[in-house]
């Protein structure tokens, strides 16, 4: 039962920042408790399967959020340009203009990686064959979409990295200009 006034989506929002600020491993008990307001007994009762199955929430939710934002409006996109413009737009509101880590990144580096690995590749496949699409229908040959549809995946992920160690968001803003400008490129 969740407190009063409490919905299950702010819970898994709260356990994601937790997961975000410590890692998989390193969000114990103690911490999920001080996020999400809830005693352990709580938590158990709305998450039997534990830890596991509240990471496995917060990863369903961010998957939800990229399918929405990210990924179903690049499918169905008609227009490269405007597309991948709203993907930008859409990451940068999502990692908070390069303040925000990403989780399954974060996931994918850790020692959990095994036990998340589906919703790890489903995360990043799904971006990158959703983007090479909008970047196949711009008239890249396949090859190329598919390589920079990569190369933007590498760029989003090593900004983020970089902006985060050099406590600089202006170093992911910068990445995605040049990002925009490198997919909107003629094909070579």
């Amino acid at each position: 039962m969740l407190k009063r006034g409490v919905e299950r989506k702010e819970i898994v929002r709260a356990l994601g920042e937790v997961f975000r600020a410590h890692g998989y491993e390193g969000a114990s008990l103690t911490l999920i408790t001080e996020a999400t307001g809830l005693g352990k007994g709580s938590l158990y009762h709305l998450f039997p399967g534990g830890k596991e199955q509240m990471a496995s929430e917060v990863l369903a939710e961010i998957d939800a959020w990229f399918e929405l934002n990210i990924y179903s409006p690049l499918r169905e996109a008609s227009d490269s340009a405007r597309a991948i413009a709203a993907m930008i737009a859409g990451v940068d509101e999502y990692f908070h203009s390069g303040d925000r880590i990403c989780l399954v990144g974060l996931v994918a580096l850790g020692a959990s990686r095994d036990t998340f690995a589906a919703s790890v590749d489903g995360y990043f496949a799904r971006w990158q064959v959703a983007l090479a699409a909008v970047l196949r229908r711009s008239g890249l040959s396949k090859g190329q979409a598919q390589r920079r549809a990569e190369d933007a995946l590498l760029t989003i992920q090593g900004a983020l990295v970089l902006a985060r160690a050099r406590s600089d968001a202006g170093i992911f803003r910068r990445a995605m200009s040049d990002l925009t400008k490198r997919l909107l490129a003629p094909a070579e």
